[in-house]
């Protein structure tokens, strides 16, 4: 047996073409939570092939790997072009508290992708995604970074978004603490600001279809290949969603998805109605995203400013 194939755990190999030989694993890419890397096989007829391999460990590692399958899967079936092939999840044999996810390999610069063939495919998975239950939410739960969303199924968005936004506030507090600020802000947002701006999307005959959203769409989930030059997307955390709910990670000027894919995207799919709601819609997709963002950086105290920044923003507008 290859020495390579010695580092390889039996789990991962039983997910390999039958008959192929391992010759090495590299570290690849970058994760804040993962060790990743890149595993190069030969197959039986001796055409090369690599794959993606994602290790983390713990019960929070486990459920990672697993949604991000799960995740990636959803994509892939209704986006096969958009995303590397999924190809399996699991635990390891030999330290069974190490978890795995593994896909195809595509190797990919990190240059941003051309606006109008991104914007394509981005409508497309969310046009061409159908909710299995008619509901927004989604069948295991997902993490952005290494904290868990909650998915559970809802019929409207505003609950579905209600219960997300309270829970990324929730693990925000709990991860930097409680600010008197708060107070006052927090019960305008749930009680005035978010009915404000999402209840019109579900009122007077309008409709929101639940789409199938990638989840955490910032510049370094995205490249490019470069086999095809085709934009694709990976490390997503989904669930079904209102489709703008994705372009809230776009707010912020750092995610370098600016304007101009903005303007692509809404000429495959209109703006929702009412459309003049729009901007502060996306505001407060922002402030979700932000959340999260600050409860991931505990010792980030900017991070909070921001947050707090946001919140009095949408509350004197809408509030």
């Amino acid at each position: 047996m290859d020495d390579s194939e010695d580092i390889v755990d039996p789990s991962v190999l039983a997910e390999l073409p039958k008959g192929c030989r391992v010759i090495s694993v590299e570290s690849h890419g970058i994760s804040f939570w993962a060790d990743t890397n890149r595993l190069d096989v030969e197959l039986a007829d001796g055409t090369p092939l690599s794959f993606f391999i994602k290790v983390l460990s713990g019960e929070t590692g486990k459920n990672m790997v697993h949604g991000e399958y799960e995740s990636m899967k959803a994509i892939y079936a209704v986006s096969p072009e958009f995303a590397p092939k999924p190809i399996a999840w699991g635990s390891f044999i030999n330290t069974p508290d190490t978890h795995f996810f593994l896909c195809q390999f595509r190797e990919m610069t990190n240059e941003m992708p051309d606006p109008h063939k991104f914007a394509a495919r981005l409508a497309a998975l969310h046009q061409g995604s159908v909710s299995p239950t008619g509901k927004f939410g989604f069948h295991v739960t997902t993490y952005s970074g290494n904290l868990p969303q909650t998915n559970e199924w809802e019929e409207s968005w505003e609950v579905f978004f209600t219960k997300n936004m309270r829970w990324a506030l929730d693990c925000e507090i709990a991860a930097k603490g409680y600010d008197a600020v708060f107070d006052e802000l927090v019960s305008a947002l749930f009680d005035k600001v978010i009915p404000r701006l999402l209840r019109p999307l579900e009122s007077e005959g309008r409709f929101v279809k639940p789409s199938l959203v990638h989840g955490d769409l910032w510049y370094a989930n995205s490249g490019i290949d470069l086999e095809t030059n085709e934009p694709l997307i990976f490390d997503a955390c989904c669930f079904y969603a209102h489709n703008e709910y994705e372009f809230g990670q776009w707010r912020p000027v750092c995610n370098r998805f600016g304007p101009e894919y903005l303007a692509a995207y809404h000429s495959y799919v209109q703006i929702s109605a009412p459309e003049e709601d729009y901007d502060g819609r996306l505001d407060l997709y922002k402030l979700r995203f932000n959340t999260h963002v600050s409860a991931l950086f505990k010792d980030n105290q900017t991070l909070r400013e921001q947050v707090l920044g946001d919140m009095r923003d949408i509350v004197q507008r809408y509030g």
